[in-house]
């Protein structure tokens, strides 16, 4: 699909611009099949289309991807996505996953300062923000049924065998930059698997045709 004139925050769409897709591998193209052959579905049949992305603590990944699948569904003008995240267990948005995100031109405001603090992610001035914060599968933000569910994380596709509602379910995962917490490079792996994840879903969204 060919974006539109874009409606993004020029950071971010200058992220975007130097994302490269051919960097992704068979292997991986054929991981993410699964999830173009989804969205290409209810597009073709002007279904409204509803993707979770889950792992365990739903702090790291899970959120990544939530934020970088809604900005790539605005970037192709693909209508009718709504993309969601959750976990397990509820933790909280981990504070680099913010200020990575932040990096690459996010505007992120916090819109509640708890143990699981809630925040305000916006891609453009004009769509509403994404609600950030950690939360479980049956949370009321997160859909009931008729969705795709995306496991981002091995543990959680390896724990968590049955996904109530989910019309299907697509294993998706990443390495875990939590890995890398409390060492020097903790900033760089984490823009890495931001940078992964955004250019997936790029190449994703890309693949889908109205």
């Amino acid at each position: 699909m060919i974006p539109s004139q874009s409606i993004l925050f020029p950071e971010i769409e200058k992220t975007i611009q130097n994302l490269n897709p051919k960097t992704i591998t068979d292997k991986r193209k054929n991981i993410l099949k699964p999830l173009i052959d989804f969205i290409q579905s209810k597009v073709s049949n002007n279904q409204e289309i509803r993707i979770n992305f889950i792992c365990t603590h739903n702090s790291r990944r899970s959120h990544l991807s939530q934020v970088w699948g809604q900005t790539m569904v605005n970037y192709f003008n693909i209508k009718n996505v709504f993309c969601y995240s959750s976990g397990t267990e509820a933790t909280a948005l981990f504070p680099m996953v913010a200020q990575t995100l932040q990096k690459s031109g996010f505007q992120i405001k916090t819109i509640s300062n708890t143990e699981n603090p809630i925040y305000s992610i916006k891609y453009s001035d004009n769509e509403p923000p994404i609600i950030g914060f950690s939360k479980k599968l049956d949370d009321d933000f997160n859909p009931k049924s008729e969705f795709a569910a995306i496991m981002t994380c091995s543990h959680a596709d390896g724990n968590c065998p049955l996904i109530s509602g989910a019309e299907k379910r697509i294993p998706i995962t990443f390495d875990d930059p939590k890995a890398f917490d409390n060492t020097p490079i903790q900033a760089e792996k984490y823009e890495e698997r931001s940078l992964q994840i955004a250019t997936e879903l790029f190449y994703v969204f890309s693949q889908v045709y109205s």
